[in-house]
């Protein structure tokens, strides 16, 4: 059976454990002079596994601590912080 994971948390960790085996894979790959391309798309996975885990962080933080520093009133100081991030990686 299938592992579902079931709150924010647990899908942040399971994806960013997805990457790992994934990355472990593609040092092997690399270790053994596989293919070249192949390497590359086992690479090119695992950037995506990444890319998924910090889209999940990043709405789960936009949900939680963003709402609620606009909440209090710090709206520019959290805006300024999640846009430093995005600019930082588009």
């Amino acid at each position: 059976m299938a592992y579902h994971p079931k709150t924010v948390h647990e899908r942040i960790v399971h994806r960013l454990k997805i990457s790992l085996g994934q990355l472990s894979k593609t040092v092997e790959m690399a270790e053994k002079h596989e293919y070249c391309i192949n390497i590359i798309h086992q690479s090119q996975a695992v950037q995506q596994a990444l890319k998924e885990a910090d889209n999940l962080i990043l709405e789960h933080h936009l949900k939680t601590c963003v709402a609620k520093a606009i909440r209090q009133g710090k709206d520019k100081k959290a805006i300024a912080e999640v846009m430093s991030v995005v600019k930082q990686h588009p």
